[in-house]
């Protein structure tokens, strides 16, 4: 993180009752960033924002935010706006007094004129200047989405934080929304904290990922970091799809660490996850991304069979599901549909695959919790 931190998280915890919701975390979010909360339901994320947004209360640990300790502090007091999950505009408002709420409210009140003019500038942003004057019912769930986006930046907020805000569009909506959201941010430049379950969104919009498991961060880096050298099984498996198998560590060869699948193939791999020392020993796990399998069989290592179990179209790709001889797990294989032009790829067909050593990951055990 290169600019200097707006938000800042110091051992931050949170506890209802027996159960720890988030554990001691620390965490800076820089500047001007777009960073994102990533992770399955239940893992600290949303609890996390609340604690910033000022809707929870942390059991220990400091909040900060540009500069200030905002921990105990209500959320009119902290410079952040939210858009919500379900928008939560009011009915009996039009889109511009939806719009100009937060500023009519004791301590946040400007002056009618320079209201108005705020206003017309959020419509504008999100492009809605023609639609005023409609009621929240007569609008379309992206538009709707537009109004709660408009509402909270209308305020000028230090950070805008975001709680899974395209979570209940169709996904060609969704899509063209995650480019509105790009563009707000780079027009704004203003910080943006986003809530997501859902991985493509996170990496198509952010500057750096917050990966969270049980309450707790597991790594945090930009979306290309992530992708290519998660640092766990875990962060391999939730950002994009992996294959991960077990194998046996054999130590190295010139620049190659040496792993021995449960049927026989030998993988080298170079490059990539520091996790995975040379001094391994013992059972770990491989990791190879679907997209990185190649129909192609070379001599020499990393050469594997596989039987097709099932194929699914998925338009300008073909997800191979392949079970490896002698009963060393199953995999998948997102190939071009041009790749498999004149081969047989029909269920119970036997091909051969190859990855190359710059396209395997290692990774340690997990330790179990």
């Amino acid at each position: 993180m290169s600019s200097r931190a707006i938000v800042t998280l110091n051992g931050v915890t949170k506890i209802y009752g027996h159960f720890t919701a988030l554990h001691e975390t620390n965490l800076e979010v820089g500047e001007g960033e777009f960073v994102t909360l990533l992770g399955p339901s239940g893992c600290g994320k949303t609890t996390t924002l609340r604690l910033i947004g000022g809707f929870e209360y942390a059991n220990s640990g400091t909040v900060s935010i540009a500069g200030q300790d905002v921990t105990g502090a209500p959320p009119y007091r902290r410079p952040v706006n939210t858009v919500f999950q379900d928008y939560a505009l009011f009915p009996h408002m039009t889109v511009a007094e939806n719009i100009a709420y937060g500023l009519s409210v004791k301590g946040s009140a400007v002056a009618a004129g320079e209201r108005k003019r705020r206003v017309e500038e959020a419509l504008e942003m999100v492009g809605l200047e023609t639609m005023g004057k409609r009621v929240p019912a007569a609008l379309s769930g992206g538009q709707r989405q537009r109004v709660a986006m408009a509402r909270a930046i209308v305020r000028r907020p230090r950070v805008l934080l975001l709680d899974e805000p395209l979570s209940a569009l169709d996904v060609k909506l969704r899509e063209g929304m995650q480019v509105e959201l790009k563009r707000l941010h780079r027009e704004l430049g203003i910080t943006f904290l986003m809530v997501t379950h859902d991985q493509a969104e996170a990496l198509a919009l952010s500057d750096r990922i917050v990966v969270m498991k049980q309450g707790k961060i597991v790594q945090v880096g930009a979306p290309t970091e992530l992708y290519d050298d998660p640092s766990t099984p875990y962060v391999a498996d939730f950002i994009g799809a992996s294959n991960l198998v077990s194998a046996r560590y054999e130590g190295r060869d010139g620049a190659f660490d040496l792993l021995r699948l449960d049927d026989g193939t030998l993988l080298r791999r170079v490059g990539g996850n520091p996790s995975a020392a040379s001094s391994l020993q013992g059972v770990v796990t491989a990791g190879i991304r679907p997209e990185r399998i190649r129909l192609d069989v070379f001599a020499g290592a990393n050469t594997m069979e596989a039987r097709i179990v099932e194929t699914l179209f998925h338009g300008d790709r073909v997800r191979l599901e392949l079970a490896l001889a002698g009963d060393a797990g199953r995999i998948f294989a997102d190939i071009p549909r041009t790749a498999g032009t004149g081969r047989q790829l029909e269920p119970g067909g036997t091909i051969g695959l190859h990855v190359d050593p710059a396209d395997v990951m290692l990774f340690a055990p997990e330790p179990r919790t």
